[in-house]
């Protein structure tokens, strides 16, 4: 039979089938929803689910029907628990009743408040569903149909002492534990009046960046009282060491210093001179402020311990370093007023007030004073080892410096200089010069010895040192550029570091380069090349913070944001370390067409497509582009232009050419944006010359074509050029309510400054709103300003936030320019195979905090075979980003969910591993979706915060979660290929739609006899095509006789006759008969299998189709 016909009959008997089946659950639905007298509802809830209630259930049926009313707990891991049920018939039909019904829950559940009755499930409970329903009686009290009216009730607390003892017995431990405590009361959580205000070194630059504290007022009653009391009549003490490497370069520098709530200097101030004196400033009870001077002179180099006393109006200062120790006291004419709740302190420098040059250790505050301080120098080994290191750079500074002055002056050392005297390497660099010299030696021999690698390189630098232009600064670049790219060799799958390079870096750093300092630290904390040693990279990293490099600052406030490395987690330091970076970003973007600065790329070594997007002078795309350009298209124009300013995508700056791009396109002014980038360079004379009357022409006219920025640049230029504050500020706001962020921070200034004509005031609520807006859209000054206002917490209604002032910091630091020219640096080093070079330079961006390099880092370490240590030391720091990459979230995760089937603790484990996926899943990776929703299937409860991310809950199964979860990452994937996503989400969806047709007799008797004609398939197919074959043969037997001219011979006749013996089991007619039935039964077969895909397919569309769709 026809294979096309068979397929026909099987659609047109599925067709009617799916018909008949719907029209009977249309009839079904709609005789359950339009019957009115049907329904069950409540009339009365109690407020609380407890053991003891009366719930009303008010009913009607129209028929007999069984009524349930249940209380059902939903726990982290289970729903649907049902902990109390009560069924009842109602065999009168029509008449509307009410039922009352008593709770009475499980003692767990009900006294899951008692110490000794802990169950697991009632101590996890989350929600608690009261539940009624009715459903129909037919013969044999089977249920026909149901309807279900749910109210969720949360649970509340119970009381310790529930009114009916539990009935389970507790166990001798947990009794005991319950004796023991049954009597205790209450206290307060202890407070203390010490407080450890630094625990770990502080390296402070002398500018005005510190560490802020802030305290509160006492929760015990007793010891808030005697604060209070204390406010005129003091008694508190500070002990604080220092190290100072200069006295204050201004008048006057922080050690602390307290800023009350009205920007005002408060008591106490302790300060540094110029002159290394101290001077300290109170403030009296009668308002006004008092200071004293001791002077002493403070030594440099040294750790110094301050103590300072306050009994009311006496102050007493103990002053100690080596064995040394100097007192002063002073008596002020009035009581000191002093509230340490007002406003906050500031060690260091502050906004008000430069730090000083140095490090701070220990620091401890008596909030009510001491007879006897405890503060010792620690940690032991970090302290001295910056006294070590300061004192060997020291030496070697002043071994280079006689070194290249002699150089300098003579080729060969010479008697008439008796300032320095020769020695050993000087001799060397004589040549065994015979004569003579009587002067003593400044240096040991032994001392000289550890200088011969520095000595080695200054020979190859005599040409540069003859002509003088060599100092230590310029000396400290040359030996960390000449190291970095070699520092770091690999041999055998192991990375190693020459001493060679380990003696030029630290020289390096003694000279003042300090990303050698960040570069020495990181060997020493990380272990890369050489066993870690954890004290001497603090040391390194403090030097390089003090230093003032960025990225030191930004290593240091990294380690302290997150508590790595031995760093202690605290996010003040953290801060006072950004704040820094964050100025000095502030300053370098108003310079970012510097050759030195370059704008961050997100280029991942590990994906393709970042790397297939950088391109250079010499590619076909930069050639088209710059051909498109030369042709007259903006767009072009527009993109040279700014890939030459900012030098994007791997093209080299060029500033000239660039300009000559922005002209070219604003002046077809066609593009408001074009014309407004040109104007801003005329008015800022970057690359052109300076033209203030053009670029305010121009400004208009990008206005008037729409260009929000251009407002800003009109306000810019009424305010600063023309002193046209009232128009200045009208075009501010007009650009602020377009959404500008340099409006928003502008007009923000304003509200500071009061120079608004129209407010006349200073209004900083205003202020700090607009640079909050400002700071959300990424303005560098703006987020400066409103992470001050976060960490002090000095504004009313501003709460005090260090973390989000830091996570706004943290934003500024990583688009810094000069970061920028260093990965830039680190990419061209990989893409030109010096991978070892690449790491070093990847190395200094990953310890600054930058998750991008903290990653190619990782990437590196497995692609050189550096072994796991390099790999996930660079993989964990990545994830702590506000902005991981998903790739390294993914590697973290797929690490602990393969460990969790290998270790004891395998719950908390595959709970890392889904926190790790679902954070790459908020950040749109299919991997990781597909990831959950493998883990979901698992059994794996997700946590509530992940479920969110898909709009679902754990009040749904657990298939309703992976299917949401699979239709969310088939959304994100390329709907061209066939992802798995897709397929999972196929197979699921596949599964779900074989159960509905299994629910169904029907359907399912339709699935048993498809399996059936699987079966007939097997056996008919081979049969039908013996049957062709034997057709086959018979006719070609049949043709060749009818060819035949001469006559059959004997031996012929006899084939023929044994042939048909042969065959006399099976006729033409029986052969006939067979060959019908095959094909009936292979026509029954398609038409079961056609129609079971036929129902699969239509209940696969009612899972994929929206429902709102169907009806």
């Amino acid at each position: 039979m026809n294979w096309c016909l068979t397929v026909v009959f099987g659609y047109a008997f599925a067709a009617c089938f799916l018909l008949g089946t719907c029209v009977l659950q249309a009839s079904s639905t709609q005789s359950v929803d339009t019957a009115p007298d049907d329904f069950i509802g409540f009339d009365s809830v109690p407020d609380k689910v407890a053991d003891g209630p009366v719930v009303r259930a008010r009913y009607q049926c129209s028929r007999p029907c069984l009524l349930a009313v249940e209380v059902v707990l939903s726990t982290l891991r289970k729903t649907d628990l049902v902990v109390f049920r009560r069924q009842w018939i109602s065999s009168t039909p029509g008449v509307v009743r009410i039922r009352r019904v008593l709770l009475t829950l499980p003692a767990p559940v009900s006294h899951h408040h008692r110490r000794f009755h802990g169950s697991t499930g009632a101590r996890e409970t989350q929600n608690v569903t009261l539940q009624a329903w009715l459903s129909h009686l037919k013969k044999g009290s089977n249920i026909s149909s149901t309807l279900k009216i749910y109210k969720e009730q949360r649970v509340v607390q119970l009381p310790l002492w529930p009114r009916a003892a539990a009935a389970g017995c507790p166990s001798w431990s947990t009794q005991l534990m319950w004796l023991t405590s049954n009597n205790r009361i209450h206290q307060c959580p202890h407070e203390s009046d010490v407080i450890d205000m630094l625990q770990f070194p502080l390296a402070s630059t002398g500018e005005p960046f510190g560490v802020v504290r802030r305290f509160q007022p006492f929760i015990n009653g007793a010891l808030e009282k005697a604060r209070l009391h204390a406010v005129t009549e003091p008694r508190v003490t500070f002990s604080v060491w220092i190290y100072l490497q200069r006295w204050c370069q201004k008048k006057l520098c922080g050690i602390i210093h307290h800023v009350d709530k009205k920007h005002l200097f408060d008591s106490v101030l302790i300060q540094l001179s110029e002159t290394g004196d101290i001077i300290i400033q109170a403030r009296m009870t009668t308002g006004e402020d008092e200071a004293f001077r001791a002077y002493l002179m403070l030594p440099l180099w040294k750790w110094i311990r301050l103590d300072c006393y306050i009994l009311d109006s006496k102050v007493l200062l103990n002053i100690t370093w080596d064995t040394k120790s100097q007192k002063f006291e002073y008596v002020f004419r009035n009581s000191i007023r002093y509230d340490d709740t007002d406003g906050y302190f500031v060690i260091g420098g502050g906004r008000y007030m430069p730090g000083i040059r140095g490090y701070f250790g220990p620091f401890k505050y008596y909030r009510f004073g001491t007879d006897e301080i405890k503060n010792q120098l620690h940690p032991t080994s970090t302290v001295r080892g910056l006294d070590r290191v300061h004192a060997e750079c020291q030496e070697m500074q002043t071994f280079t410096k006689a070194f290249l002055q002699r150089v300098a002056e003579s080729h060969l050392p010479s008697q008439a200089s008796e300032a320095v005297c020769p020695n050993i390497l000087l001799s060397f660099w004589a040549q065994f010069d015979s004569r003579k010299t009587t002067c003593a030696q400044t240096w040991t021999t032994e001392t000289q010895l550890k200088y011969v690698t520095l000595f080695h390189f200054l020979q190859g630098e005599g040409e540069m040192i003859l002509t003088g232009h060599l100092g230590l600064k310029q000396l400290g670049s040359i030996l960390f550029e000449l190291t970095v790219s070699s520092v770091f060799l690999v041999e055998d799958k192991q990375l190693k570091i020459l001493p060679r390079s380990m003696a030029l870096l630290q020289a390096s750093s003694c000279f003042g380069n300090h990303r050698a300092s960040l570069l020495l630290a990181t060997i020493y904390l990380s272990g890369l090349g050489r066993p870690a040693n954890q004290e001497q990279g603090h040391v390194y990293s403090l030097i390089g913070a003090s230093g003032d490099d960025r990225f030191a600052l930004m290593h240091a406030g990294f380690k302290h944001t997150y508590g790595l490395d031995g760093f202690p987690q605290d996010l003040d330091m953290a801060y006072g370390y950004y704040s820094n970076v964050g100025e000095q970003s502030g300053i370098d973007s108003s310079r970012a067409h510097g050759y030195k600065q370059y704008t961050p790329q997100l280029i991942y070594l590990d994906n393709e497509e970042d790397l297939n997007t950088l391109t250079d002078e010499s590619s076909d795309v930069f050639q088209y582009l710059q051909y498109q350009a030369e042709r007259g298209d903006l767009e072009a124009q527009r993109r040279l232009g700014t890939m030459l300013y900012w030098g994007q995508n791997g093209v080299t700056k060029d500033i000239e050419s660039a300009v000559k791009w922005f002209e070219r396109s604003a002046m077809q002014m066609k593009d408001p944006a074009a014309v407004y980038d040109y104007s801003i360079l005329l008015m800022k004379g970057q690359g052109v010359k300076r033209n203030y009357t053009q670029g305010f022409r121009l400004l208009k006219k990008a206005a008037a074509m729409g260009s929000i920025n251009a407002l800003n640049g009109l306000g810019w230029y009424h305010g600063i050029v023309l002193k046209d504050h009232r128009n200045a500020v009208k075009y501010f706001e007009q650009a602020a309510l377009n959404g500008s962020d340099d409006g928003m921070f502008n007009l923000g200034i304003y509200h500071l400054s009061g120079e608004n004509p129209d407010e006349p005031w200073r209004n900083e609520s205003a202020a700090v709103k607009q640079f909050l807006n400002a700071s959300r859209l990424g303005h560098v000054a703006a987020s400066l300003e409103a992470a001050w206002y976060l960490s002090t917490g000095s504004l009313e209604g501003v709460s005090q936030d260090v973390e989000g002032a830091v996570t706004l910091l943290q934003r500024v630091c990583k688009q810094n320019g000069h970061l920028g020219f260093l990965i830039r640096e680190a990419l061209q080093a990989h893409l030109q195979g010096a991978w070892e070079e690449a790491l070093a330079k990847y190395i200094l961006a990953a310890e600054a905090g930058l998750g991008l390099a903290q990653g190619n880092v990782a990437h590196l370490c497995e692609e050189l075979s550096l072994g796991y240590d390099c790999r996930w030391r660079y993989h964990n720091h990545s994830i702590l980003n506000s902005d991981p990459h998903p790739s390294a979230l993914l590697k973290i995760g797929d690490y602990y969910y393969y460990s969790s089937s290998t270790r004891g603790n395998s719950l908390s484990l595959a709970e890392q591993a889904v926190s790790m996926y679902g954070r790459a899943a908020l950040a749109g990776s299919p991997q990781a979706m597909f990831n959950l929703a493998a883990l979901a299937q698992e059994g794996i409860i997700l946590p509530q915060s992940v479920l969110s991310l898909f709009n679902t809950s754990r009040c749904d199964g657990v298939e309703c979660v992976t299917e949401r979860i699979l239709k969310r990452c088939a959304e994100i994937e390329n709907d061209e290929a066939v992802t798995p996503c897709s397929l999972a989400l196929l197979g699921l969806q596949m599964g779900k739609a074989w159960r509905s047709v299994t629910q169904s007799r029907a359907q399912l008797l339709l699935a048993y006899a498809s399996i059936a004609s699987l079966f007939v398939f097997v056996v008919v197919a081979p049969l039908h095509g013996w049957l062709e074959q034997r057709s086959r043969a018979s006719a070609l037997r049949r043709r060749r006789r009818r060819r035949r001219t001469a006559p059959v011979s004997q031996t012929d006749q006899a084939d023929d006759t044994g042939r048909a013996a042969g065959s006399v089991w099976l006729t033409v007619h029986d052969e006939q008969r067979l060959r019908q039935a095959s094909d009936l039964a292979v026509t029954l077969s398609g038409v079961c299998l056609t129609a079971l895909w036929t129902t699969l397919l239509y209940h696969l569309l009612q899972q994929t189709i929206p429902s709102t769709v169907i009806q």
